[in-house]
């Protein structure tokens, strides 16, 4: 039976999904992209924010109808929507066949055994487990790239999220589970590792008693096959020395970073259950900056929360002109049921915080045509990800580039390249968020 798998929400379901495709395979499904060929619907949802809610419903809603009509055998929804609202989605989508909470992914296969004989039922397993893990897994990323998920949950209670309702507290994946994945991962042709959690920073602090992303990162740099090593959601208060150095020494890890730092008022901070101020996060950043001069630094802010006032706003504007992030991202606040910030008085206005958040992106937005600017005439790796119809130009990322959410160097050349390809290149233009180039020709430049 062909399987239609809609994957939604963050790079950490999706290394769910993947998981789950591959318990299905095991099983003997096959997989489509095409409704019009799908027995089977299952929607690996996420509630994040409001708009992560809407989109998995809506997509819900669509398929719900294609089970109503008889064109799908059945409809199954799974992840942190499922989880969260598991006896609304019964009620309001009655075309819904069974649950698969964020914790019962391996239960999938029993999900879609049961739903075909029509007795499906909600698949939940205690938040507190150890995280879901196999060994290998069917990548959908084209396969010359991967995400590694190398913990589950958080334990920091920030006052607008809800992850740890949906996901439980913070669980590492041991060591050796994770080098045993990566290791499958390389012998696939996968060349580059990203690292993700809901906090990269405090691996290891479970298992271990300590911090021990730096230990992971050096074991994973040690894979035959694993050319580019990222590291995303590294909260800046827990970024150490030792992890610093890492970066700096290793020469597979990306001298790239994502840091959420939220916000940069200290009011606002400490209303959002942030365990930092602007003091340290400016220390932090120039402490990383000395060390690693050419790191690109990435960071997400949210916009308009609760009691945020216009002079709070300015000071976050005055940070972001001053910090000059490499990449930036902003997330007009989401007001979530069931976290203490929905509650709190003073909640700004829809409008207000969407006009905050077009404000930082349009200074972003020069801040990073100014930094592309800054590139134009540097040789760099990039990784080939695709090449443009009927053009001379491939579509390639540079270290400073991760998947889905930067931008992107558009490689000029006749040459015949292949997805996952390194290539050194010369930037020679940019625009306001991607590069341009040509292939770096070595011994022509020597012969100058």
């Amino acid at each position: 039976m062909n399987i239609l798998f809609v994957s939604l929400g963050c790079d950490k379901n999706l290394a769910d999904t993947e998981m789950m495709l591959e318990i299905l395979r095991e099983k003997g499904y096959s997989f489509t992209d095409d409704e019009e060929e799908a027995d089977i619907a299952i929607v690996n949802t996420c509630c994040f924010i409001g708009d992560a809610k809407e989109e998995s419903i809506n997509t819900l809603l669509e398929l719900a109808e294609r089970r109503r009509e008889g064109k799908i055998k059945c409809l199954i929804a799974a992840g942190c929507l499922a989880q969260r609202y598991r006896e609304e989605i019964f009620r309001e989508i009655p075309q819904v066949d069974a649950l698969v909470g964020t914790m019962a992914a391996e239960e999938i296969a029993d999900a879609v055994k049961e739903a075909l004989e029509g007795h499906g039922k909600a698949h939940y397993r205690p938040l507190d487990i150890p995280p879901p893990f196999r060994p290998r897994r069917v990548l959908t990323t084209g396969g010359h790239y991967a995400y590694l998920k190398i913990a589950e949950g958080c334990n920091k209670r920030c006052t607008y999220c809800v992850i740890p309702n949906v996901r439980g507290k913070y669980r590492s994946i041991p060591m050796e589970e994770l080098t045993l994945q990566a290791t499958n991962l390389a012998d696939e042709g996968v060349k580059e590792l990203i690292l993700v959690a809901q906090e990269t920073t405090l691996y290891g602090t479970d298992l271990y008693g300590k911090k021990c992303l730096p230990q992971l990162l050096s074991k994973l740099a040690g894979i035959n096959g694993i050319y580019w090593i990222r590291i995303l959601y590294c909260y800046p208060e827990e970024i150490t020395d030792e992890l610093i150095e890492t970066i700096a020494s290793e020469p597979k890890i990306c001298h790239y970073l994502d840091i959420p730092v939220q916000h940069a008022s200290d009011a606002v901070l400490k209303r959002m259950g942030r365990r930092t101020n602007q003091e340290e996060l400016k220390m932090r950043i120039r402490q990383i900056r000395n060390r690693i001069p050419d790191i690109c630094l990435r960071t997400t802010l949210i916009s308009g929360f609760p009691g945020e006032t216009q002079e709070d706003f300015e000071e976050l504007y005055r940070f972001v002109n001053e910090m000059e992030f490499d990449r930036l991202g902003v997330f007009p606040y989401s007001q979530e049921e069931d976290t203490a910030a929905a509650e709190y008085p003073d909640q700004v206005p829809e409008s207000l915080r969407e006009s905050r958040r077009d404000e930082l992106m349009e200074l972003q937005q020069a801040i990073a045509y100014e930094k592309g600017c800054d590139m134009v005439g540097r040789i760099l790796t990039v990784m080939v990800e695709g090449k443009a119809v009927d053009e001379d130009v491939y579509v390639t990322r540079t270290y400073r580039d991760a998947p889905g959410v930067d931008g992107y160097l558009f490689l000029n050349t006749s040459a015949a390249l292949m997805t996952g390809d390194f290539v050194k290149v010369r930037v020679t233009d940019s625009s306001e968020y991607d590069l341009i180039g040509e292939i770096y020709d070595e011994q022509n430049e020597s012969a100058k």
